[in-house]
């Protein structure tokens, strides 16, 4: 699948992800991006464009010029984060993606953050009411 280029004026979405991956399994944006590539559904390069590993530290994967692969419904409308683990996720993750997300919507204004369970209900991901969370975060820490 050739990778598409993303018109930053169209992103309407900020979307969180989680890797649905063990704790302490060491998992990053380099073994995200085997499992995409190697996958049967033809990417060239992992989906995402940044990774949130369990220590808070921010991974970038798939640039931001380019149309993710994580939610055919908004691919060419949104940027994506990914955090490493199954929803019992870190105090460093839980700070880390609220940077991301400040520092986008600073970027993107006017996008909403989102989960991908928001955009396709069949989905549990990132297993947390992330519209939630963020609300509560942004009136407390506005």
């Amino acid at each position: 699948m050739a990778v598409r280029s993303l018109n930053p004026n169209n992103v309407k979405y900020l979307a969180v992800h989680c890797s649905d991956s063990p704790k302490n399994r060491g998992d990053d944006a380099a073994t995200i991006n085997r499992w995409h590539i190697d996958s049967s559904k033809g990417f060239d390069l992992i989906g995402y464009h940044a990774v949130i590993l369990e220590d808070g530290r921010v991974q970038a994967g798939r640039p931001e010029y380019c149309q993710g692969a994580h939610c055919p419904k908004i691919n060419s409308k949104s940027i994506s984060v990914c955090l490493i683990g199954d929803g019992d996720f870190t105090d460093e993750q839980l700070v880390s993606l609220r940077e991301w997300l400040m520092q986008k919507l600073q970027k993107y204004a006017g996008a909403e953050v989102v989960g991908h369970s928001d955009i396709d209900p069949r989905k549990t991901c990132p297993n947390f009411d992330v519209v939630g969370w963020f609300e509560s975060l942004t009136e407390e820490y506005p």
